[in-house]
């Protein structure tokens, strides 16, 4: 069963600003909200999930070995 999260919920997860989840989203770089109603748009959990995992995953591979790095 899929889980849902509301705006709110997202700003817990991922600490990037409103706009910047707009712009990202329209760009394809972030997953895509939906409405529920005119009022009430949300995530899939696992979508926003995954793409959290998938940017730690680049982040990692671009490291090397006694360099350190911030991503």
């Amino acid at each position: 069963m899929k889980q849902l999260i509301n705006k709110k919920v997202l700003k817990t997860m991922v600490p990037l600003s409103e706009r910047t989840i707009d712009a990202m989203e329209k760009r394809g770089e972030f997953p895509k909200r939906f409405a529920l109603s005119p009022r009430n748009v949300v995530w899939d959990l696992e979508d926003i999930e995954n793409w959290i995992a998938e940017r730690k995953m680049a982040c990692e591979q671009v490291a090397r070995p006694g360099i350190n790095h911030t991503c």
